[in-house]
């Protein structure tokens, strides 16, 4: 029998699409950090989940969002989605900048990577990602 705390046990990894976009996009809109998380005992198909660490070691494996999206965008900022005649709405603003991020969404969901490798005190281990949703 494999050992249940053994990270390299682990040979798929199922994410939902929403909460690698949500992670991701806490990350770079805000100083919190947000992460995909494997608690074990650990076996071969597994389920990340979002989490936010709050300090202290445990057994989990974490997955940094930016590991799990294939060359992500940079997400939209306000600047960019200004009028660029120079007139300004606010409403207009808004509609813009809102079509810009759910187009950043739309484009990291469609981009989640195959694989990904695990770090792991025994080095890296590579696993297939399985993008749910």
């Amino acid at each position: 029998m494999a050992d249940q705390a053994d990270p390299t046990t682990i040979v798929s990894v199922a994410v939902t699409v929403d909460d690698v976009v949500t992670a991701l996009e806490t990350n770079r809109r805000t100083d919190r950090r947000v992460v995909l998380r494997i608690t074990p005992p650990f076996s071969a198909r597994m389920r990340a989940r979002l989490h936010r660490p709050e300090g202290g070691a445990d057994d989990a494996v974490h997955l940094d969002p930016e590991r799990l999206v294939d060359d992500p965008p940079s997400y939209p900022h306000p600047d960019e989605t200004r009028d660029a005649d120079g007139t300004y709405a606010p409403e207009r603003h808004h509609e813009r900048h809102t079509a810009a991020v759910r187009a950043w969404r739309r484009a990291v969901g469609e981009s989640v990577a195959d694989a990904v490798d695990l770090r792991s005190g025994a080095g890296g281990h590579r696993v297939e990602i399985k993008p749910l949703g």
